[in-house]
């Protein structure tokens, strides 16, 4: 059973609580640090927006197009469809938090096929048997060093494919985004132009008051974090060479996960003084009811704080 992670406190008492896993591991695919069980495949979902589109920086696309920082961190975001996402995104669904992801998409199709009848090859590209998802696939594969083939398989609440990884390797995934370390030398170089995108344009990649955008606003380039689905979390930490994968058990985002994410950030990035006070902040929570009193924290456990990395 994996252990409990974060616990809600209410007066002197634990009310409730949530179990869960994280690996953190580096890009030679050294475990540097585990919880749980992390050899079990979860589905990611939106947590590997920035794998899903480094094709579409590695195939030149990006480059050809004149892609700026805002609309490759969009790329890589599930935005809260804001005035300045929806404005970035354009072409897509416009206010569906994967509206960027999905706008890359065409674009990297558009750059696939330059023949006639553009839009009919582009029809179907959410498909698994579509050049652009097999692209997207075999980015995903070699990052992670993830036989696709053999992976548990379902569908994303965007339609396209999605498939299930253990924590150990999307944690390497997301080491070699950090570190272009065992990537391509294209993929290596999308992962750097995708990091500095994000670390420019934070807003884009989540919005107002939404956990990854005030952290890489705070924090800069040392972080690259993005929230999943159903309690998944991952993380970039470049000046660590390091990744990081969580997964809550019963699927809490708002809550849980990003205690988790706040909590292994303390242990891994180095902080001043205010830094630290504002990610204590993220990962030991005050909740408040609706007179603004406080009632009760939310707080992660002592197996996260005593982390050593």
């Amino acid at each position: 059973m994996n252990p409990v992670l974060v616990e809600a406190w209410r007066g002197d008492r634990v009310e409730s609580f949530h179990r869960g896993a994280l690996a953190i591991v580096d890009a030679d695919g050294a475990l540097v640090a585990a919880l749980g069980d992390v050899e079990r495949p979860v589905f990611p979902r939106s947590a590997i927006k920035v794998l899903q589109a480094l094709p579409l920086v590695a195939s030149g696309a990006a480059g050809r197009l004149g892609l700026d920082d805002e609309q490759l961190a969009l790329a890589c975001a599930s935005h809260g469809g804001e005035p300045r996402h929806v404005q970035t995104a354009a072409a897509s669904p416009l206010h569906n938090n994967c509206s960027g992801k999905h706008a890359g998409f065409l674009c990297l199709a558009c750059a696939l096929h330059d023949g006639p009848d553009r839009r009919g090859w582009v029809r179907g590209y959410v498909t698994p048997e579509h050049p652009v998802m097999r692209e997207v696939g075999a980015a995903l594969q070699a990052a992670t060093d993830v036989d696709l083939a053999g992976a548990p398989r379902g569908t994303d609440g965007c339609s396209i494919p999605t498939y299930g990884f253990p924590l150990r390797q999307l944690a390497l995934g997301f080491a070699r985004v950090a570190t272009g370390h065992g990537l391509a030398p294209a993929h290596a170089g999308a992962a750097a132009r995708l990091r500095a995108a994000v670390a420019a344009a934070p807003f884009m990649v989540a919005g107002s008051g939404r956990f990854d955008t005030r952290v890489m606003e705070r924090l800069g380039a040392r972080v690259f974090c993005k929230v999943g689905a159903e309690g998944v979390y991952c993380a970039a930490l470049p000046q660590r060479g390091l990744g990081v994968a969580i997964k809550v058990d019963d699927g809490n985002n708002a809550r849980a996960a990003e205690v988790v994410m706040a909590a292994v950030i303390e242990a891994c990035v180095a902080l001043d003084d205010a830094e630290a006070v504002f990610m204590r902040s993220l990962s030991d929570v005050a909740l408040s009811n609706w007179n603004g009193l406080e009632v009760g924290r939310l707080r992660a456990t002592s197996a996260l704080r005593t982390l050593r990395v």
